[in-house]
């Protein structure tokens, strides 16, 4: 099986977005912060995206938690 760093970085942003999810699940906050610890997650793991692509991204990883905080 052949491994493609597009495959690893889909697997690196799943595995961080459930990362995400258990973090808002145990410490809920107010989405602004929350947006801005999942950009700053994001950053941290050394993934380099525009700032509108990383706005998009974390709106989706936001998004995607949504329902946990109802």
């Amino acid at each position: 099986m052949k491994v493609n760093g597009l495959n690893v970085l889909a697997a690196f942003l799943g595995g961080a977005a459930v990362g995400a999810a258990c973090g808002v699940l145990f410490a809920p906050e107010k989405g602004t912060d929350t947006r801005n610890r999942i950009a700053e997650a994001i950053r941290k793991r050394g993934i380099k995206l525009n700032s509108k692509d990383m706005e998009s991204l974390v709106d989706d990883i936001a998004d995607e938690l949504q329902p946990a905080n109802d």
